[in-house]
């Protein structure tokens, strides 16, 4: 292959995908439709949410497999992992089937991710922790973005407030979007936190575990996830979880509880 083909060939693989543009187009539209109150602005919250969910999930690859690249994983690229095309995932039910569902089912942000890393052409530890690190900071990132507005007052309009169980609030549906997404993505991050097997947490910690350590632990991965969810099941479990993501919701200038939930509840535009 000349040096021109080789060039044209990684300029594809790094192209962004048009489903990425059509999920961002949808979050765009869904925005400003809420905004201005055109249509149904319950259904408009939940198009909002998904495809701004979707959104940092595909953000969230990406970083590993941008970390990956640089750390000395050039395979990637031939994968598919740097267009942002979740179809390109090695399992997408796992990236973004069972993310939407848990998010319309119990409104928790879980942590997706399938993107093979081909560990052993990376050397050093720290390489291999900054790889799992990248998808959870990403979705900080994403949190701050959504919820620093919220906090400040810029997305306030009483001229549109939101009615919520007989009673009119001084909410914009959008800062209420806002706010549950932002809910989401602060979820999604402390979950993959967690020192599991099977999270990007674990993966921080492991390289610098010994290799029985790493041994004893292996035959566990696969559980780790679903042990994490059984917890969450818990209502003292999920009381202390939520806790901490409204914790740190303050953090970020959110200090009023509400504004999550009343994001969940238009959100699901099914309920009356």
């Amino acid at each position: 292959m000349t040096f021109a083909a080789t060039q044209r060939s990684r300029s594809e693989d790094r192209r962004i995908s048009p489903v990425f543009w059509v999920l961002l187009a949808v979050l765009g539209t869904s925005g400003w439709a809420v905004y201005s109150g055109y249509g149904n602005a319950r259904f408009g919250v939940f198009l909002f949410v998904v495809a701004g969910w979707m959104v940092s999930l595909c953000l969230h690859e990406y970083a590993h497999a941008r970390t990956a690249l640089h750390g000395g994983d050039l395979t990637v690229g031939a994968k598919g992992y740097l267009t942002l095309n979740p179809l390109k995932y090695a399992n997408i039910l796992l990236s973004f089937v069972l993310p939407i569902v848990f998010v319309i089912l119990g409104g928790i942000g879980l942590p997706g991710g399938s993107v093979w890393i081909e560990r052993h052409r990376i050397q050093g530890r720290l390489k291999h922790s900054l790889i799992s690190a990248a998808g959870p900071l990403v979705n900080l990132v994403c949190a701050a973005l959504l919820l620093v507005p919220v906090g400040a007052g810029w997305l306030d309009d009483p001229a549109t407030p939101v009615e919520w169980h007989g009673m009119q609030l001084p909410y914009s549906p959008l800062a209420c979007a806002f706010a549950f997404l932002g809910l989401l993505q602060l979820s999604a991050a402390l979950l993959n936190l967690l020192p599991v097997p099977g999270l990007d947490g674990y993966g921080i910690v492991e390289p610098w575990l010994s290799y029985q350590t790493r041994r004893a632990v292996e035959p566990f991965a696969p559980y780790g996830m679903l042990a994490v969810f059984a917890l969450l099941w818990q209502p003292e479990v999920n009381r202390f979880f939520f806790d901490a993501v409204y914790g740190l919701m303050h953090l970020f200038g959110v200090s009023d509880d509400s504004f999550a939930a009343l994001g969940h509840d238009l959100f699901r535009f099914w309920r009356d």
